[in-house]
């Protein structure tokens, strides 16, 4: 499936890649500046997950989702570079450390770690959506349209190791008025 993505997405960029490139109008680069800065912030989060989890699959996710954050984030600093849009500042990495070193009642579960790395990549999408939409430079859509991709493919996995584990939140069955219940 990201092969696929990603030849449609070059197809599209050979298409658009001889329009004019205007200065980045005000919603294009906020949008830049506020996806920089939540994925800048959550790099350090995820180093703070693996020091506190022995879990191997989730370990592997939250390299995972490290590595695309990581990845989006220099793509996206290059590009705000180059178009003069300020970086955001962003929290210091952290050490490593050993998981079995860290006590109790100041680690967070698997299923914690789980649903803050499902509320992160729920956020990243949301944010990736709304600056499709209000991108008027075809090269701004585009690499809007890989992040989400990216972001949604890894969601995919994501869920489907939660559910595996017992870690996915799931909000109660809802019965319409007169429905049967079973």
């Amino acid at each position: 499936m990201a092969h696929k993505m990603e030849a449609l997405l070059d197809y599209i960029r050979t298409r658009f890649d001889s329009e004019p490139k205007p200065l980045l109008h005000i919603g294009e680069a906020m949008g830049c500046w506020t996806y920089h800065a939540a994925i800048a912030d959550e790099i350090p989060v995820l180093e703070m997950a693996l020091n506190t989890t022995t879990d191997n699959v989730l370990i592997k996710l939250v390299h995972e989702a490290k590595e695309l954050a990581t990845e989006q984030r220099r793509t996206l600093e290059e590009f705000m570079i180059k178009e003069g849009v300020p970086l955001s500042n962003s929290a210091e990495s952290k050490p490593k450390s050993d998981p079995n070193a860290v006590p109790l009642g100041a680690k967070s579960t698997d299923m914690e770690i789980a649903n803050l790395l499902a509320a992160k990549v729920t956020s990243n999408i949301v944010m990736c959506s709304t600056n499709i939409t209000q991108s008027v430079r075809s090269d701004v859509g585009l690499m809007w349209i890989r992040f989400h991709t990216e972001k949604s493919i890894f969601g995919m996995e994501l869920k489907t190791r939660m559910r595996e584990h017992g870690w996915i939140k799931m909000p109660p069955s809802f019965y319409p008025p007169g429905a049967p219940h079973q």
